[in-house]
């Protein structure tokens, strides 16, 4: 297809049409950098909106870890014009949902709500965002929340896992710190340090706001400007995607995180490319070969054939700069050195032999059908314009999307998979891994099986 303008590119008070057919996307860059894009559904009787931030977990100093979560919590608690009960008062009311979440690289705040009350959810969101009070009665107060929900995930053997598992893989990248920060980095931050961090991320060059449903692009405009109005001004223009420096971590760890769990956790993972290489579909492709679904290799190896765990799958994480491919399974402690010896066989000969034609296909039909079947409301659409356009500056649309994965072909997969996995595993033999975690009853690193210890050998 021909490229398009990037959004950072495109002129300030410009309008590009996208996509044009049974949905129409269009794209506005409004004075002062903020980019609306939106997704005109017909049909439908819902609108979504959200505006995206590109400020997340990575961008924290070590004393501010988890300030990106603790400020999405604090700007729901009240603004000039609403405290924390109107705010809910007037979403409930309308029947709609308002909520946000946080990751390592963006946050969004978001409001889904009857097409009839796109002004409300309009207002909602940018009120929320830019005219929230952070008050120190109103941190402190978010602070024991915070807490919990910190409490909540280590009470979560397998949350608990993917964090001590990015934290192996990513070494002392800020990438690697957990979205919720820590007991101690989320008792020390006081108001202060969190409105600086407000006043400094959350500007309109590094803002997306993103619409869908059944609504149109000028009546969106003019609802934003209404909002905002004297905000939409200057010269400043969009930030272009970001681009980071993370690396994997060089050397091979193993972390364990002892827990009084009823099962052990266990994950493997390598290095794979970021989410601006071209390989991200060849990617998807094996991730949903290797274990991606129930006729997938981890699937049919470790529960159907050998009944070793419920649950196993991989997954895959691109950031701007770096990703990882990984593996999970959970299992009965006694077990766990055989289940790891099967996940390094099944990664062994993935990295030997690649897939066959028949698994390649199965995982584009399973990508393609979950793409299609995953966007049809106008939340998840939201999601996608905003989340494209935050990251890559670029519109994808699912037509295109789907020719990219159905491009993919055997050896292109196979290809990658010798490459992550360092062409380790030929003639059989088991794979080396970049990082290795484990969260269960296990007081050391001794108590683990030798499995373990040699699958992050050199």
């Amino acid at each position: 297809m021909p490229r398009q303008t990037a959004g950072h590119e495109q002129p300030v008070g410009s309008t590009r049409t996208l996509e044009k057919g049974p949905t129409v996307v269009r794209r506005t860059v409004l004075p002062g950098g903020l980019r609306v894009i939106t997704e005109q559904l017909p049909g439908t009787h819902s609108a979504t909106v959200g505006l995206w931030v590109g400020v997340g977990s990575r961008d924290e100093q070590p004393a501010l870890a988890g300030a990106a979560h603790y400020l999405e919590h604090l700007l729901f608690k009240g603004t000039r014009r609403r405290d924390a009960r109107r705010i809910a008062e007037e979403i409930d009311a309308v029947g709609g949902e308002f909520n946000a979440f946080t990751a390592k690289e963006h946050t969004c705040y978001y409001a889904q709500v009857l097409d009839e009350n796109l002004p409300l959810a309009v207002d909602l969101v940018t009120d929320v965002v830019f005219d929230a009070l952070c008050t120190d009665s109103d941190v402190d107060t978010e602070r024991r929340v915070v807490l919990e929900e910190i409490a909540m995930r280590d009470d979560d053997p397998e949350d608990l896992l993917h964090e001590t598992f990015v934290g192996a893989i990513l070494g002392r990248h800020p990438l690697a710190r957990p979205v919720l920060g820590t007991e101690e980095s989320i008792i020390g931050m006081s108001g202060g340090a969190l409105r600086s961090f407000y006043r400094r991320r959350y500007r309109l060059p590094n803002m997306v706001l993103a619409v869908a449903g059944n609504i149109e692009h000028g009546r969106v405009l003019r609802l934003v400007r209404a909002a905002l109005h004297d905000r939409l001004s200057g010269s400043d223009t969009p930030l272009p995607p970001r681009q980071g420096r993370a690396r994997v971590r060089a050397g091979r760890t193993l972390a364990l995180r002892a827990d009084d769990t009823e099962q052990a956790h266990v994950m493997l993972g390598v290095a794979a490319p970021s989410r601006h290489d071209e390989r991200r579909f060849t990617l998807s492709v094996l991730n949903a070969a290797l274990g991606g679904g129930m006729s997938s290799r981890l699937f049919q190896e470790v529960r159907e054939r050998r009944g070793l765990a419920y649950q196993v799958y991989s997954s895959v994480a691109g950031y701007a700069d770096t990703g990882h491919l990984s593996v999970y399974a959970g299992c009965q402690p006694e077990r766990l050195g055989e289940v790891v010896a099967v996940l390094r066989e099944v990664l062994g000969q993935v990295a030997a032999d690649g897939l066959d034609d028949a698994e390649v296909a199965r995982a584009k039909g399973q990508l393609r059908g979950s793409m299609v079947l995953g966007l049809e409301d106008t939340a998840s659409r939201m999601s996608r314009i905003g989340k494209n356009e935050l990251n890559y500056g670029h519109y994808l649309g699912v037509t295109d999307t789907i020719a990219r994965i159905d491009a993919v072909t055997t050896d292109d997969v196979r290809r990658l998979a010798r490459e992550l996995l360092r062409g380790r595993g030929r003639g059989g033999r088991p794979v080396t891994v970049s990082a290795a975690a484990v969260v269960g009853p296990y007081a050391s690193d001794e108590d683990l099986p030798a499995d373990l210890h040699e699958v992050i050998a050199s």
